[in-house]
């Protein structure tokens, strides 16, 4: 089968970009002798995680207990679930930890406490990380507060409860204007996350491990010495985010949206598709890189990522996408049933709207493989269906 015969919408992969993201990753991770954990929130896919440890992984990044539950039914063995905990899934993540070696995380003093005192009732070990803040101001102790120690020698005192380290994502990268102000906020994250174990050596912690995500601060070569593993996710696929941050080419980018146009009327400065918002998301990208209104640029099926276009999605309901151009050249070349490639602005939540993915090696269709999206704990942990 070709992509020009695919049923629309569909998320495409390209498995040669894809293939060289992953070991792209992994040999920068292996230049300065860290750990590779990537996120796989943006993909959701046992098959490209399996590619991930094939690479190189040391294990995992999950943003949910489901996500864990899932591949660790595949038998992924090493996950880290990178949100903080609360009380009502201490029950989840003990079971979970009974069949994988499970890391939780946390930044509250008193879930700390607690979830200590469920693991030692319960007789059930588990790694525990430091949430740190390390600008993006959304979940994570302050480096420079005394809460940051308290919780720290609790974990590290508390006998059912194995210290893992600080943790740490400068999500603020996407806020950046530049590939130089990247890298400044890399630089700023590591010094703050190194300062900090130091800290807490003085205090008589010993050396702990530093943990740190974020595809666009990890996709530049700055020295990560000190650092002991990264965490980076969206990397595999990349999209227009990360082409307008100057962290990736177009060339990188292995995931797009397939759409068909299914109205085009000469008299309208327009054309309509059959991707909109729940397959492209309403993620607008990054207004301050890209003011214009677009939820992702368009190409021609037959065209490779590299090729010039002047089609972007302008707005998006639920299932019709609307495509226009600066250039009416671009438009007056649609016709209904042709195809478009879509580059959305934010491959991790546009993939997970979708049941598969159709995995493309130039212009065939070589396989197909399934997004693990359950939400439910029956689906993901017992494998039955409500």
């Amino acid at each position: 089968m070709y992509i020009d015969e695919v049923t629309t919408p569909a998320a495409l992969i390209d498995v040669d970009i894809l293939r060289r993201n992953i070991a792209g990753m992994a040999d920068r991770a292996a230049k300065y002798d860290v750990a590779l954990r990537p996120h796989i929130k943006t993909h959701k896919c046992l098959e490209i995680g399996r590619l991930q440890l094939s690479a190189g992984a040391s294990g995992i990044t999950v943003a949910s207990l489901v996500e864990a539950g899932i591949f660790a039914e595949a038998g992924f063995r090493d996950i880290t679930c990178a949100v903080p905990i609360v009380p009502d899934k201490f029950s989840e993540a003990l079971r979970l930890a009974r069949r994988c070696n499970l890391g939780l995380l946390l930044d509250d003093a008193s879930i700390a406490e607690q979830l200590a005192q469920k693991c030692g009732a319960i007789g059930v070990p588990l790694k525990v990380w430091l949430k740190v803040d390390c600008g993006h101001h959304r979940a994570g102790v302050r480096p420079d507060s005394d809460e940051a120690v308290i919780i720290a020698r609790s974990l590290q005192e508390a006998p059912a409860v194995e210290f893992a380290g600080l943790l740490t994502h400068a999500g603020h990268s996407y806020q950046a204007s530049s590939k130089n102000e990247v890298l400044a906020i890399a630089l700023s994250e590591k010094e703050t996350m190194l300062a900090l174990r130091e800290k807490l050596a003085a205090e008589g912690l010993g050396r702990v491990q530093v943990s740190v995500g974020a595809t666009p601060t990890n996709s530049l070569d700055y020295d990560l010495t000190g650092i002991d593993e990264i965490r980076p996710g969206n990397y595999v696929f990349h999209d227009r985010t990360q082409v307008l941050l100057g962290t990736c080419n177009m060339t990188d980018c292995a995931f797009t949206v397939l759409a068909s146009v299914i109205s085009r009327q000469p008299s309208n400065d327009y054309a309509v598709i059959d991707a909109g918002a729940l397959a492209l998301s309403h993620d607008p990208g990054p207004l301050h890189l890209d003011s214009t209104a677009s939820r992702g640029i368009a190409f021609m099926a037959n065209h490779n990522l590299d090729a010039v276009s002047n089609l972007r999605v302008a707005s998006v309901s639920e299932e019709h996408g609307i495509i226009t151009s600066d250039d009416k050249k671009w438009l007056e070349r649609l016709k209904v049933g042709d195809k478009l490639r879509i580059l959305p602005n934010h491959s991790c939540l546009s993939a997970a709207l979708f049941d598969e993915y159709v995995v493309v090696e130039g212009d065939q269709v070589i396989d197909r493989w399934q997004v693990q999206r359950a939400r439910s704990w029956v689906t993901a942990l017992t494998g039955e269906k409500q």
